[in-house]
């Protein structure tokens, strides 16, 4: 319906002839009802496990709606006062002012003059897509605010302009509504600005560029001071409290709420997670409230850890996991986040895991039915491996010496000549398999050399942390998570990873594997981690000293912990070993992360059957000890990498007794574990930079 004032309006502008074309204009305005109005949206905000605040999810716009009642009654007498006097007696146009607009655009020949109501120009934020600064679009404007006048409270009104409203920008980022801006220019929350503070912002909108306080301080001082004025004129404050005000100064404070991370790397973990499920438009402007995972204590004597145990060159990374339910619990390294290193090692540098990776096999080997005492090996060094098509595939032992042992006691010990002889008994192919129904994701060969840690693309301490886990959690398998929930602005909830667990092996070949792997730090390579309470692990070296680890667990956590360097294969020193450098960072981190809790890790449900028949064909007997070490034939078919369908010498264990595989560049990780499949190695390049691989370290111990 058409106010009196517009009809008049329209007479005026008919004198001009322009009344037909107006009334078209109007006539061809759409029903507010038929227009879907733009997504206010809102930051959405990460918080920590205990509720603390990590940070708000980074856009281009700052935006944090509140309600009515949040807003202080002088910047909402403020804003009316300035930006629309008669806001409170008229409808969504005011008659007078758009006269003396469309008037002297008439003359002018374009748009030269503004006459927009707060109730307009809240519609052009909401209806008005790309608005463009022309009679037509005041016209349609106007039709607009007469029909949301119609519909919604002068209160409701307000409130949404006020929500909606820009109020600039500073460092590339744009504080849209009162309560962005309030943090941004004061930097407290909107509800505590006062009379001046309040002032300074509704001046903002109209020239936010113009009057910024940061950028142009003396015009936004003049435009607060016209603010004060207009209230005053207009009955919205005395004579005192405006000559008060003026006096003030602008009480400018730079605020950093909506820019402050803390935890970045974790924090960059998470956000990509959240885009990866959610999409990138929901996670930055969706007004989500992230709850993750991470324990700010566990994170501080994680951090605490690395720092007990500098090592000047090489870097530390630290992945911790609740096996329970998959929770990233703490996820630390020794790098400064920074514009130029934003690299997360924990979660994404493949590196060497050298004998970390053996209690897989292990794995592999009880599930077929041995048993890790009563099988033995010759551990004599070097040992030489003849596979079916002929190539001899030569391993040594980290230290010289060996002999018959079971295959508990080469686990203890980290005896690569035993397990190259017992990955090619379980098969390479099993093995990996277990590896990835374990947790392992990156890509796997199945090549021999990944029984002893040659991995052509290496592993993460992330999914490293993840695949112990399993062993912790009585062999059931959790999909890592750093999301516990995440809360919509309807108050929905979603919980991202929920129901992800799967039963990987039996409860009874996880207690067997953590039983072994108990005597690793009781009276093995990894004894500078033990705490004294009942915990199991496995350390791993890699060749030249360039990788260092320890991955170890307890009932209630796992974690995996890295060191060397970020950026390339260097080694750190003839006495960098996983039970050196690694160890004693997992052991300080779990000293604290246990508490009180030191139970033993609970009796199977269902004890492994070891088999009575089973027997590797590099197995022996315990007293068929003899000199020598030239293994049978492994009964393994390699891969073929060629059309020759010969495996090339390289890949059978770059690093032990061959120089070591040049750094390939590492595809990206599979969820399933999968990739390339064809059999052949893929292309290799030195790759360089961060997160970069390393290409074929096998272990050392």
């Amino acid at each position: 319906m058409l106010t009196l004032g517009l009809v008049f309006t329209v007479g005026l502008l008919a004198v001009g002839g322009v009344g037909f074309w107006v009334w078209s204009v109007w006539a061809d305005t759409p029903s507010i009802d038929t227009l879907k109005p733009a997504h206010e949206g809102a930051n959405s905000v990460v918080f920590a496990a205990d509720g603390s605040r990590l940070g708000y999810i980074q856009s281009d716009t700052i935006r944090h709606p509140v309600r009515s009642d949040t807003i202080p009654t002088d910047l909402k007498r403020a804003t009316v006062a300035i930006e629309d006097r008669n806001f409170y007696e008229q409808g969504g146009i005011d008659p007078e002012a758009i006269v003396r607009a469309a008037w002297a655009d008439v003359k002018a020949g374009s748009a030269v003059q503004g006459g927009s109501t707060i109730t307009q120009q809240l519609v052009r934020n909401l209806y008005i897509e790309h608005p463009q600064d022309d009679l037509q679009r005041k016209i349609e404007e106007a039709n607009l605010a007469d029909q949301y006048e119609q519909r919604y409270s002068k209160s409701h009104i307000l409130t949404k302009y006020l929500n909606t409203a820009s109020y600039g920008t500073l460092d590339g980022r744009t504080a849209i509504g009162v309560q962005g801006a309030a943090e941004t220019y004061f930097n407290k929350p909107v509800g505590q600005l006062n009379l001046s503070e309040s002032a300074l912002l509704a001046g903002l909108p109209q020239a936010p560029s113009e009057y910024n306080p940061f950028l142009n301080p003396k015009a936004a001082l003049h435009r607060r001071n016209e603010v004060l004025q207009a209230m005053q004129q207009q009955g919205y404050i005395d004579r005192g409290a405006y000559e008060q005000a003026l006096q003030s100064g602008l009480g400018l404070e730079r605020g950093y709420k909506y820019e402050t991370i803390h935890e970045p790397y974790f924090f960059d973990y998470v956000t990509q997670e959240l885009i990866d499920h959610y999409g990138v438009n929901t996670v930055r402007n969706g007004g989500l409230k992230i709850y993750t995972t991470i324990d700010p204590a566990l994170q501080a004597a994680a951090h605490q850890a690395i720092a007990n145990h500098p090592h000047y060159g090489p870097s530390s990374a630290l992945a911790s996991i609740d096996p329970s339910n998959g929770h990233i619990v703490a996820m630390a390294s020794s790098q400064t986040y920074s514009a130029g290193d934003q690299f997360n090692l924990a979660a994404f540098a493949h590196r060497q895991p050298g004998s970390s990776f053996k209690p897989y096999v292990l794995t592999a080997a009880i599930r077929q039915g041995m048993n890790p005492d009563t099988t033995f090996y010759d551990g004599t060094s070097p040992v030489n491996l003849t596979l079916d098509d002929g190539t001899t595939w030569t391993v040594n032992n980290a230290e010289p010496g060996g002999g018959v042992m079971s295959a508990r006691d080469a686990t203890v010990n980290s005896v690569n000549a035993i397990f190259a002889q017992l990955d090619l008994d379980v098969g390479p192919d099993n093995a990996r398999q277990t590896a990835y129904d374990l947790g392992i994701t990156t890509h796997l060969d199945a090549y021999p050399a990944e029984g002893i840690g040659g991995l052509r693309i290496g592993v993460t301490p992330l999914e490293q942390a993840d695949a112990y886990a399993t062993f912790a959690d009585g062999g059931i398998r959790n999909t890592p998570t750093a999301v516990s929930k995440v809360v919509f602005p309807n108050g929905d909830t979603d919980v991202p990873s929920e129901g992800e667990r799967t039963r990987a092996i039996s409860d009874g070949i996880a207690y067997e594997v953590t039983d072994v792997l108990k005597g690793v730090i009781t009276s093995g390579t990894g004894t500078a981690a033990n705490f004294g309470c009942p915990e199991a692990g496995k350390t791993g070296t890699t060749d030249d000293f360039t990788d260092a680890w320890f991955v170890g667990y307890t009932p209630q956590l796992s974690t995996a912990v890295w060191v060397g360097y970020a950026n390339s294969r260097t080694s750190m020193g003839y006495d960098a070993f996983g039970g050196t450098y690694a160890a004693p960072i997992w052991h300080d981190y779990m000293e604290i992360a246990h508490g009180s809790f030191c139970d033993d890790f609970p009796q199977p449900q269902n004890p492994v059957e070891f088999s009575s028949t089973r027997s590797g064909a590099h197995a022996v007997s315990q007293s068929s000890y003899k000199t020598g070490g030239t293994g049978a034939t492994s009964g393994y078919t390699p891969p073929s990498p060629s059309k020759t369908g010969k495996y090339p010498k390289q890949y059978y264990a770059p690093g032990a007794g061959q120089p070591a595989a040049p750094n390939p560049t590492a595809p990206s990780p599979s969820p399933s574990g999968g990739g390339d499949t064809s059999g052949g190695p893929p292309a290799h390049s030195n790759a360089g930079g961060n997160g970069g691989s390393g290409g074929g370290g096998t272990s050392a111990g």
